[in-house]
């Protein structure tokens, strides 16, 4: 669908414009459709991505500055979000043994089971972008990547 369909705009002010609301528009849409695939498991997009970050460190720990340093919402308190993780059982926080000023983070076993078991579900979501070919996907990838510069 158009965006000029989707928002039902008929004009934009120019081509930058139309691609401004346009990129927004589809973020909010992929936003939206991960976070109701997750609401079913109770965690939110900042949370899956920690753990998704931490099964890729597993079974190194991450420290806090690290799970910043690599997370897509720069806006995020990392910190909390890990609080709210333990408290679920998905993480948990060690001192580091080099430096007992520094906390590392450690995926748990429960939340590797839920990334797991969310692998399938996000793959059957991510079937709604097969409207792109893969030589498409990798343009528009690195069209936004060009954007960002």
């Amino acid at each position: 669908m158009k965006i000029e369909e989707a928002i039902k705009q008929k004009k934009f002010k120019s081509e930058f414009h139309r691609l401004a609301v346009n990129i927004i528009y589809t973020a909010n849409w992929l936003n939206s459709n991960h976070n109701s695939l997750l609401k079913k498991h109770s965690i939110s997009l900042q949370q899956f991505n920690i753990l998704r970050i931490l099964r890729g460190q597993h079974p190194k720990p991450a420290t806090v500055n690290l799970l910043i340093d690599r997370m897509i919402d720069k806006m995020s308190n990392a910190s909390r979000i890990v609080d709210k993780l333990i408290v679920k059982g998905l993480v948990e926080r060690t001192v580091c043994p080099e430096d007992r000023r520094a906390v590392n983070v450690l995926i748990t076993s429960k939340g590797l089971k839920l990334l797991s078991k969310l692998d399938a579900e996000v793959e059957e979501m991510e079937e709604s972008m097969k409207t792109l070919t893969q030589k498409e996907a990798k343009q528009l990838s690195d069209l936004l990547d060009k954007l960002r510069g």
